[in-house]
């Protein structure tokens, strides 16, 4: 396991103190951070009163991915698989069958690497309007590799008729829901669960199913991200204004379909650092299918990736582990200013 003194170029050491939070807590909200509780939870009974045809399905995890909201406002559409995600997968597909349109939370450890032969065989395969929504998204839990679900993207993103979305707020999410219930098709999508931060309100952001967006333009470095690293992003983005460093931080919420217009737009200005930031493994998420688009469209700038390393994550407090692997501010600040 690499250690602080032997770490990778992503990873930089703590700067400051940092909060001391039990590895049983899954918040990514900074102290004073604001937050929205439950967002997708919300979301999901607001449009659910007008789409009788929504149904909300889960494996033991209701309250864990706020999905026990869904189950109070409408409990006879409301369906609890017990400890069971092939299970739970299954019964989707054949509520889609039926034409219900399931979401179905769990973590994304279990859809990812327990259920992913039923999520290909029952539900992608047969194009079927089933919504897969699990929390604990790559280093958002402290438990250890049980629990953190470091390579999801790569497996679902080789999943055919499969979307994939990683939502960085509470906003995006409240307005994710009702796109992917516009989506005929399955879709994954990451999610932020209990109290999450609320950021994109302020850059007047919209959620387009298969859009990137350019929430901040600057001419040194483009950083490119998705998930809670656009929040850092932004961050480092604020942070590194003090050296003079121009940072432009292009949101892809949408993994797949990929918005390769919009990236290689951006990725072809000339005198721009380009770093790809992800919650994610450094193998076959974001970073990788950026570095793909540029190759093959011959676009070469100077690239960078910040990711999650191939290797077992540590069990542990979050900002700890941010820090020991390279994605908090501070240590993303240090990364992009080792690299100019």
């Amino acid at each position: 396991m690499t250690s602080p003194k032997t770490a990778s170029p992503n990873t930089a050491p703590a700067a400051k103190t940092r909060l001391k939070t039990s590895a049983m807590i899954a918040s990514i909200a900074a102290e004073g951070q604001r937050t929205k509780p439950a967002p997708f939870g919300h979301a999901l009974v607001e449009l659910a009163k007008t789409r009788p045809e929504i149904v909300g399905m889960t494996a033991d995890l209701g309250k864990y991915t706020d999905l026990h909201i869904f189950a109070k406002e409408f409990p006879d559409r409301y369906y609890q698989m017990g400890m069971a995600e092939q299970l739970l997968m299954g019964a989707a597909a054949g509520m889609a069958h039926e034409g219900m349109m399931p979401f179905a939370t769990t973590y994304a450890v279990f859809a990812s690497r327990r259920a992913y032969d039923f999520i290909h065989q029952t539900i992608a395969e047969e194009n079927l309007n089933v919504k897969v929504v699990c929390a604990l998204p790559g280093l958002t839990s402290g438990y250890g590799p049980s629990h953190q679900a470091a390579e999801d993207l790569a497996l679902f993103r080789a999943m055919p008729n499969l979307t994939v979305i990683d939502p960085c707020d509470a906003l995006e999410i409240e307005q994710a829901v009702p796109a992917m219930a516009d989506h005929n098709g399955p879709v994954y999508m990451r999610l932020l669960r209990g109290h999450v931060p609320l950021v994109l309100d302020e850059y007047g952001y919209q959620f387009e199913l298969g859009k990137a967006k350019m929430l901040r333009d600057a001419a040194d470095v483009l950083v490119i991200s998705s998930g809670i690293m656009t929040m850092r992003a932004l961050e480092v983005a604020q942070a590194l204004e003090a050296d003079r460093v121009g940072v432009a931080v292009l949101h892809v919420p949408t993994i797949k379909p990929l918005d390769t217009e919009t990236i290689l737009r951006e990725c072809s200005r000339t005198g721009r650092m380009v770093v790809v930031a992800e919650n994610h493994s450094v193998i076959g998420g974001l970073g990788e299918a950026v570095a793909g688009v540029l190759l093959r469209s011959g676009v070469a700038p100077k690239f960078r990736h910040i990711g999650l390393p191939d290797e077992f994550l540590a069990a542990g407090a979050l900002p700890t582990l941010h820090d020991r692997y390279g994605i908090s501010t501070d240590a993303m600040s240090a990364s992009i200013k080792g690299w100019l």
